[in-house]
């Protein structure tokens, strides 16, 4: 239903961010062929992730505990692979990456709050009452992290609700670390 786009097929506007991710990849990823059709969600997406990335004061492995969470949450087979071999190529815990991808407790205590607080946004759609942000910030986390973690939810919504939406296929480096959801194992 959806077309997966180069510079020949994608509107004008996506031109610069189509080079903005092969310089960015190596390649142009299918997600992002597909987020071309509309230049305004790509740029959204790109930018959102670059903030995440660059400019809040959660570490990497942090900021991959929170976009793994959605991913999960979000049942995001594609972004689950490519965040599964990223976190890989970081070197981060593997059972860390274990915990992730099986929606199962993490060890570390802190990283585990930071994961219970991002799947709780998700799930109470933000509402999850000053109890629950207490018990992240006595975690060692900040207000200002707290929103932080926001910012990163952000981000995977555009990419996880686009995937949802046009069953994105997985490009080829990422094939190895594909995904279904636990519950969905059963079914397939």
């Amino acid at each position: 239903m959806f077309t997966y786009h180069n510079k020949d097929t994608a509107p004008a506007e996506s031109h610069p961010l189509i080079e903005q991710s092969i310089a960015a990849y190596g390649f142009h990823p299918t997600l992002h062929q597909i987020l071309a059709e509309a230049p305004a969600t790509y740029h959204a997406y790109l930018e959102t992730f670059r903030i995440f990335a660059e400019e809040t004061t959660l570490s990497p492995l942090e900021q991959q505990v929170v976009m793994m969470t959605s991913n999960y949450e979000n049942r995001c087979h594609y972004c689950t692979a490519g965040h599964s071999m990223l976190m890989q190529m970081m070197e981060m815990p593997a059972d860390v990456i274990e915990a992730l991808r099986e929606g199962t407790p993490i060890a570390d205590a802190r990283l585990e709050e930071l994961r219970s607080f991002a799947r709780d946004l998700l799930n109470r759609r933000g509402h999850v009452g000053d109890t629950r942000l207490q018990r992240f910030l006595d975690a060692g986390y900040n207000r200002r992290q707290a929103l932080e973690v926001l910012t990163g939810l952000a981000t995977k919504l555009l990419s996880n609700f686009t995937n949802a939406l046009a069953h994105t296929e997985l490009d080829e480096p990422v094939k190895p670390f594909a995904w279904t959801h636990p519950d969905d194992r059963d079914a397939a």
